[in-house]
């Protein structure tokens, strides 16, 4: 992921930023017992996929054209989804660089004939990348974080970034010094 800054000075042509709300979704699903695994739970790849559709339309949205999944970020499932559980899955962008844009999502799940409050049952980060018709990497309007919520959620990416690029060069830099010490992989 390369820092929106990068883009200045680079002669490309400045794109205007977009609002977090331009691009915020909410994706509702009803959980059947199709959903289910052996324990009669909803399999986590169920609620996996339900997360990368949401993730897709908002990073879509935002860069206004196609984005593809790079990586998938700490999925973290906090309770159970049953089957007759209404599944709401809000995603907004929280970051963008150049062509990379960080998604955040929170899964929501309330009993589909009941009016209490819904509750969070996981949460993701996603970084997708725009792409152009032939699949190279396309330049995306920078977010406009609107709120507090938005700005700590922005911050809190830029911090994401940082581990997950120290964490590729350090796998890197092991790799290359084992192969450099005549072990293979």
């Amino acid at each position: 992921m390369t820092d929106q800054s990068s883009a200045v000075g680079s002669g490309a042509p400045e794109i205007p930023g977009k609002p977090t709300s331009a691009s915020r979704t909410t994706l509702s699903h009803i959980m059947t017992h199709s959903d289910t695994n052996l324990l009669g739970t909803v399999h986590g790849g169920v609620i996996m996929k339900l997360v990368d559709d949401a993730a897709g339309a908002v990073a879509g949205r935002h860069s206004g054209g196609p984005a593809v999944t790079a990586s998938m970020d700490e999925m973290v499932f906090l309770e159970p989804v049953r089957v007759g559980d209404l599944v709401h899955v809000k995603a907004q962008v929280n970051w963008t660089g150049r062509t990379s844009m960080e998604v955040g999502v929170r899964v929501l799940a309330e009993r589909w004939n009941e009016s209490t409050p819904a509750t969070q049952v996981g949460s993701a980060y996603l970084v997708f990348a725009a792409v152009d018709a032939d699949g190279r990497p396309r330049t995306v309007p920078p977010v406009l974080p609107e709120t507090e919520r938005d700005k700590r959620r922005y911050e809190e990416a830029q911090i994401r970034r940082t581990h997950r690029l120290a964490r590729r060069r350090a796998i890197r830099e092991l790799r290359e010094k084992r192969a450099a010490e005549g072990f293979e992989d």
